[in-house]
C-alpha cells in the first residue's frame, strides 16, 4: 500500500500517474491480501491504464461481489468510465445508484 501511494505521490500530475505501475503494484497486493475492495481499486487502476472500456470490463468483473453490491465506490467508478466513453445515460443511472449508497 505505500508502494502505491508513493506512485501516486511521485506523479507530477494525475495524468502523469503511473497507472501500469499502479496496476501491478495492485497485482501484488490482492495476492497477499485477497479483498473485494483491492480488486475494485485495482480494476480502476486498469480503468485509468488501459481506458474506460477496460476499466468497465474490469468492474464488471466483480458485480457479483455481495461486498461490493453496497459499495458506493463501484456505482461511482462505473459511472465514470461509463461517461468517459460516452454512455451518458447509463452513467447517470450509475451515480444516482453511487448517491444511494453513499
Amino acid at each position: 500500500m505505500a508502494a502505491i501511494a508513493a506512485v501516486h505521490a511521485e506523479a507530477p500530475s494525475f495524468d502523469a500517474t503511473d497507472w501500469l505501475e499502479i496496476v501491478g503494484l495492485y497485482d501484488l497486493l490482492v495476492q497477499i491480501w485477497p479483498s473485494p475492495v483491492v480488486a475494485l481499486n485495482r480494476a480502476v487502476g486498469v480503468g485509468f491504464a488501459q481506458g474506460p472500456a477496460a476499466g468497465l470490463v474490469a468492474l464488471n468483473a466483480l458485480a457479483e461481489e455481495p461486498i461490493l453490491a453496497r459499495y458506493g465506490y463501484l456505482a461511482s467508478s462505473r459511472a465514470d468510465f461509463l461517461s468517459r466513453r460516452g454512455r451518458t445515460a447509463e452513467a447517470r443511472l450509475s451515480y444516482e445508484e453511487a448517491l444511494r449508497l453513499t
